[in-house]
């Protein structure tokens, strides 16, 4: 085993920020793991030294090692260790109690209460709905010239469908896009704090409300199973809550956002998948790989010393899995920085990989492949309103998305 040196600038300034692949380019070429530092610019998180892993083999690996922990209790203590304020953060303890921050036996328990409402076939079962839902928000966009295509179409479809699933009413929804939003990417701790504090407040209501008058949702759902003395502490009602919420609606806003963005720089490819519908699931695979929504899983550390790749990580380490620069990797991908719609589906790391893997990946490609078929059908003529250097991604270490998309609609609809 070796340990690698540091590599102080691996990522150099901002410019990490809107693109990344260079960079893990460049790293991977270097090695499968190294030891450097989050750019400062990185909200929360700038400065922090981490483990960086960004080979698809190790990468693969990382995400399914017991002794990479994601035990926010632990990850917690080691933030506070290196100076970095994310005390009552996104990663505040009100909100950490989930899937995603939980190691096994918890993990298990947590994840059986919630994997009936988003198997294949419970998904399947909401296809109409989400049709009705995206053919809905194509006719408000009738008569526009130009839209914000993440604003008008990418967040609210995925926000809908998750908050109908939920329980979530109506009148609520844009308060929560925006603290979700916040908690996701806000630019300083403080705003972070500010919007998971919100977050927790009206969760907390919400539960109360779900237990006093139970509805036909999830959140129901999770609040009756608790009552009757299943597996899920009253503490753990909220993030569980939290996280379902988020990242059912992130992922999918962010991937049909890329895919978008990339389709529209190629026309060629949008044109293909108009005179092919049959292309349409192969291309949200592979939208997936490209341009993943998810730009890495979440912090883990390790619990006693690991090897990866034949790079030795000492015990009590923060450790940063990148997917997005797994799925680039020329080591399992043919030519893997194009773009390549017929490519065989299979194999990316979009929705991570072991016992974390996305609970919600089922929804998230059936809402994209209903959102890119209506959105190409009605406005097989759209175009890029801004010069692709004007388009800036979010500054994120977690989701890998656009904060706008600007286009002009073609005069169809």
């Amino acid at each position: 085993m070796t340990e690698r040196t540091p590599v102080a600038d691996a990522f150099g300034d901002a410019d990490f920020m809107q693109d990344p692949h260079a960079v893990y380019r460049r790293l991977r070429e270097q090695g499968p793991v190294h030891r450097t530092t989050l750019p400062k610019g990185v909200p929360l998180f700038g400065g922090l030294p981490v483990w960086v892993v960004s080979t698809y083999s190790a990468v693969r690996a990382a995400l399914t090692d017991p002794r990479l922990s994601t035990d926010l209790k632990h990850t917690s203590a080691l933030f506070a260790r290196h100076g970095t304020d994310t005390a009552g953060g996104a990663f505040g303890a009100a909100l950490a109690r989930h899937m995603l921050h939980s190691d096994q036996p918890d993990h298990t328990r947590l994840r059986k209460l919630v994997n009936k409402a988003f198997t294949p076939g419970a998904v399947d079962r909401l296809r109409p709905r989400i049709e009705d839902i995206t053919s809905g928000l194509l006719d408000a966009m009738k008569g526009r010239e130009q839209v914000d295509l993440l604003e008008e179409f990418a967040f609210p479809l995925p926000v809908t469908v998750i908050c109908e699933l939920l329980g979530v009413p109506e009148a609520d929804r844009a308060d929560f896009t925006r603290w979700s939003q916040r908690l996701v990417s806000g630019p300083s701790a403080e705003e972070v704090a500010a919007a998971q504090a919100s977050m927790v407040g009206y969760l907390t209501e919400l539960t109360a409300a779900k237990r006093a008058d139970p509805q036909d949702d999830i959140l129901s759902a999770l609040v009756q199973a608790s009552d009757e003395g299943d597996r899920l502490a009253d503490s753990e009602l909220v993030p569980m809550a939290f996280l379902l919420l988020v990242g059912g609606h992130e992922t999918t806003t962010n991937l049909i956002g890329n895919g978008t963005l990339h389709l529209l720089r190629d026309r060629a490819k949008l044109r293909a998948l108009l005179d092919d519908p049959a292309l349409l699931p192969g291309a949200v695979e592979e939208f997936l790989r490209f341009e993943g929504p998810i730009k890495h899983a979440t912090f883990r550390y390790t619990t006693d010393e690991v090897e990866l790749g034949g790079v030795r990580i000492p015990a009590g380490e923060l450790v940063l899995v990148s997917l997005v620069s797994a799925n680039r990797d020329g080591e399992r991908f043919t030519d893997p920085d194009r773009l390549d719609l017929t490519r065989a589906p299979g194999g990316h790391l979009a929705f991570g990989h072991g016992i974390h893997y996305c609970v919600g990946a089922p929804l998230a490609r059936l809402e994209a492949q209903i959102a890119f078929r209506q959105l190409l059908e009605r406005h097989p003529d759209m175009t890029l309103a801004a010069e692709p250097t004007e388009l800036y991604w979010r500054a994120s270490t977690l989701m890998r998305g656009l904060h706008s998309l600007p286009v002009r609609l073609g005069g169809a609809g």
